[in-house]
């Protein structure tokens, strides 16, 4: 009978597993549950009902199959199985609490030690991260997906040059895949070795969406055949189109003069939100603005290019990539004294501040409001909120601060109640850059893991004179962010 019992279970879990090569899950998942009804204790059809579970987007369904199938009988596959399902869950702890099996049991299992690392980097244990992924890379060593998180992690850590290094394995691995040029050209950048970046660099993602986007609206004058390589435009019309967000138009928007003195004619596609304050700067040698969505006129263009692709294509080597006019941003000067007498007819020190900006991309760049009260307590102060659309609700948080955010509807308008300030204290957004482009103090807040373009020596910023950047100790840790900036205010306290 015993013996009947079991060639039924394993007859059942057999056309399980064949239902469920062919993708019929529900036929599947009936076979396995039938199977484990007649025996209990059948850890490889748990595994199964796991995997199954894993296919059906259950998760957290599939870790209860598994962890049974393994109370079970403890084999390798079952753990590849579990890691992959407290993946799926975003359960990293789960993983990493399994660190001494992986160590005892299955040292020379690459998807285990490479589950492991990955849970690690996300629990933001970056060192004990780094010592499982080269112990998967021992067994491994071809593995791309290894050495781009160990490129990523070394990035973070502030290790450029081994970045670098791991991602240009990256790189002779998947030679011809854009992703990796691009993630290769931005950890060449930290380093500042803009020679081998802005080649790499032509792949973004970014520049196709852009130019994707530019030759839908007018297809006419944005086309693949009359892109602007960087050869002589002397007597050509030019049409530079914006990508990215707005912090990158505004670093960028530096080089307009500088192509402006190479053509004949430079049109301008700018985002509408700052075409008012380009148009008001007309030392930048734009002649004509074009709006975002809706092609006033007719153009006459000879050439295109990317405003991000421009020191390359302009071909600024060392520090002329840097360089740029004194203050290249100038407001509006009745408006900034329509602010003056509105908002900062005082005498104390009037410090802006911003806490938030696009959270699409960067999460972790998003401070805290509540924590600038302790700034905001320093004497002979008073603290203005730049706090604009998502995240503006949180002025509630803060004591005794001025809302300017709400008043704000363009750059135009931001950078005249900018030119009214002492400092400016805020994350990393576009509130630094035009600041910086403005020549006006400003104290950057940087997450752990610090964009490119602030490269690895943070005691300078090589893009504005004016701009101070200070890091977090710790990720997630904005406390000591706060700590170095109440000593800059209060340095005799």
């Amino acid at each position: 009978m015993q013996g009947l019992n079991k060639d039924n279970v394993d007859a059942l879990v057999k056309t399980g597993f064949e239902r469920h090569q062919n993708d019929e899950l529900d036929e599947a998942e009936n076979l396995y549950k039938e199977a484990l009804k007649l025996d209990t204790n059948n850890a490889e059809a748990y595994n199964l009902m796991g995997v199954l579970k894993l296919q059906k987007a259950e998760p957290e369904l599939a870790v209860d199959y598994i962890l049974k199938a393994i109370s079970i009988k403890p084999v390798e596959y079952f753990y590849e199985t579990l890691f992959q399902a407290y993946v799926r869950c975003g359960d990293y702890k789960g993983i990493i609490a399994n660190e001494e099996i992986v160590k005892k049991q299955f040292s020379n299992n690459f998807s285990l030690l490479f589950d492991l690392a990955l849970a690690f980097k996300m629990e933001h244990r970056n060192i004990e991260a780094l010592k499982y992924y080269e112990k998967a890379l021992h067994i491994n060593p071809m593995s791309y997906e290894a050495w781009s998180n160990v490129a990523n992690i070394y990035s973070m850590e502030a290790r450029t040059s081994d970045a670098v290094s791991a991602m240009e394995i990256c790189y002779k691995l998947k030679p011809k895949d854009d992703d990796t040029a691009y993630f290769l050209s931005i950890d060449y950048f930290r380093t500042k070795n803009y020679k081998k970046g802005f080649p790499l660099f032509e792949k973004r993602f970014s520049k196709k969406v852009a130019f994707t986007s530019h030759n839908k609206t007018m297809s006419d004058v944005i086309r693949a055949d009359n892109e602007w390589k960087g050869e002589n435009i002397k007597n050509k019309n030019i049409m530079v189109y914006y990508e990215a967000g707005f912090g990158d138009v505004l670093m960028y928007a530096r080089y307009l003069p500088l192509v402006a003195a190479r053509c004949k004619k430079l049109i301008f596609m700018c985002p509408k939100e700052l075409t008012k304050l380009f148009e008001n700067n007309t030392h930048l040698g734009v002649s004509q603005f074009v709006d975002t969505f809706i092609p006033n006129n007719p153009l006459d263009v000879d050439v295109h290019a990317s405003l991000l692709s421009l020191p390359y294509l302009l071909g600024l080597k060392g520090d002329d990539i840097f360089a740029s006019p004194e203050g290249y941003i100038v407001p509006d000067m009745d408006l900034v004294e329509e602010y003056r007498q509105k908002f900062f007819n005082t005498d104390k020190i009037k410090v802006g501040i911003k806490w938030r900006g696009n959270t699409t991309f960067d999460k972790d760049r998003v401070i805290p409001a509540e924590l600038f009260n302790q700034l905001i307590k320093v004497d002979n102060t008073q603290f203005y909120s730049f706090q604009t659309f998502e995240g503006s609700e949180d002025i509630r948080k803060l004591d005794d601060v001025i809302d300017i955010g709400k008043d704000l509807m363009d750059f135009s308008q931001t950078a005249a109640a900018l030119r009214n300030l002492d400092l400016v204290i805020c994350n990393d957004t576009s509130l630094v850059h035009l600041a910086g482009a403005m020549r006006i103090p400003c104290w950057v807040m940087l997450p752990y893991d610090v964009n490119w373009r602030w490269h690895t020596d943070l005691s300078r910023c090589d893009w504005y004179e004016s701009v101070k950047l200070f890091r977090q100790k710790a990720i997630g840790d904005w406390q000591s962010v706060f700590d170095q900036i109440l000593l800059e205010m209060t340095p005799n306290d």
